[in-house]
């Protein structure tokens, strides 16, 4: 079975048969619109970044499998506050507050690549990242949020 790999750097959830995957699936001589459509459903919950995918395509049967990478950590932090950039002092600048809602969905999002086995957990690393990015989770500094989530004061959010 030969198998072909195709990776690309692609924008979430508006792949088109066009560049960069069309002219790259064209000469495999599989359904192209279908693997398109496929890409946009893997990728639809980072819509709006760019995201690495790989497509492994057998092009014998035409089937095929695709392998979402994930954004960095930071990058999903800025991109559901709307910042630009972290702070370059994020000990004495604070540049913007992360809800529990913002964290527990950049913790949905990076579910495979963090090491926490629960929401909880997951979420709990989310906030470590805004301790180096000058960001506060819940209007508290990230290392006094992830005291409190272990005291089980945000329990009714898990």
């Amino acid at each position: 079975m030969p198998i072909e790999t195709i990776e690309a750097l692609v924008d979430a959830g508006e792949v088109s048969a066009g560049p960069p995957l069309g002219p790259e699936l064209g000469p495999l001589g599989v359904n192209i619109m279908e693997i398109v459509e496929a890409v946009n459903e893997k990728t639809k919950r980072f819509e709006g970044m760019k995201v690495p995918i790989k497509l492994e395509i057998d092009t014998e049967s035409g089937e095929y499998d695709i392998t979402i990478g994930t954004p960095p950590t930071s990058a999903l932090i800025k991109e559901k506050l709307g910042i630009d950039k972290g702070s370059g002092t994020p000990h004495s600048n604070i540049v913007a507050d992360m809800s529990i809602d913002q964290a527990i969905a950049v913790a949905e999002m990076k579910e495979d690549d963090l090491l926490g086995k629960s929401t909880k957990e997951r979420t709990k690393e989310i906030a470590g990242t805004c301790v180096s990015m000058g960001i506060t989770v819940d209007g508290k500094d990230p290392r006094e949020f992830q005291k409190l989530v272990d005291e089980g004061e945000y329990d009714k959010y898990f």
